[in-house]
């Protein structure tokens, strides 16, 4: 027998389902939207298929992602969810480095972009944005984004990350997190052949004599936040 969906509530507080796989970040989130009486968090999962079930079943209004999970990048979540055609809004909240980012995930559909680092009045605020409908991400990226559009970015402004496609650049985040060519093919679900055959590219397109050197700069940038 089928299993019966949850139907979502049209009046009332707004739902969120907060995603995560840092207990204590789930937590804290919870935390400062219960304080801020913003929402109802309805749910906590702490990776890709757990998350995917649960707002098949609770239909949220809201999904705060980050987007770094165990079991599978954040950016190819947030393209699944856009697949699944749901209408549940999604908020990324992340350390990785908005100026890299945050581009990358409105353009896989998500609606906002908010670091961890930031003040949580600014996460309220994201939230409130998002589920009101419209898009949010800082000051400095929507000045960016909006050069994009007109066709004149700022000099200076283009980082050597932004070569790298969003696939090149979640293999580049797993080679900084110390993941192994198979581990990361088990990951994306890919063959170990084709994760080389994007390293390779990455080297060349950050101009990286060596894999090891690859590796390096990846670890680096891991650790700094960039990625």
């Amino acid at each position: 027998m089928a299993q019966k969906k949850t139907i979502r509530a049209t009046t009332g507080e707004p739902t969120i389902l907060i995603v995560d796989d840092h207990p204590v970040a789930r937590a804290g989130v919870a935390a400062i939207i219960g304080a801020a009486n913003c929402g109802r968090v309805v749910g906590h999962a702490d990776g890709a298929k757990v998350a995917m079930e649960m707002i098949e079943r609770l239909r949220p209004h809201l999904v705060i992602l980050d987007l770094s999970l165990g079991d599978k990048p954040g950016l190819e979540v947030i393209k699944d969810l856009r697949a699944a055609q749901t209408d549940t809004a999604i908020l990324v909240l992340s350390m990785h480095d908005e100026q890299i980012y945050a581009e990358r995930a409105i353009r896989a559909g998500a609606r906002g972009y908010v670091m961890k680092s930031q003040a949580a009045n600014d996460i309220i605020y994201a939230i409130a944005e998002v589920l009101a409908g419209r898009v949010y991400v800082s000051h400095a990226v929507s000045s960016r984004l909006l050069s994009h559009l007109a066709g004149r970015p700022k000099a200076g402004s283009k980082l050597s990350l932004d070569r790298l496609t969003d696939r090149e650049l979640e293999i580049f985040e797993l080679l900084g997190q110390g993941r192994s060519v198979k581990q990361i093919a088990r990951l994306l679900h890919l063959s170990g052949k084709t994760v080389e055959a994007h390293r390779e590219h990455i080297k060349e397109k950050l101009d990286m004599g060596s894999s090891s050197e690859l590796l390096r700069l990846a670890i680096l940038s891991s650790a700094a936040g960039h990625v």
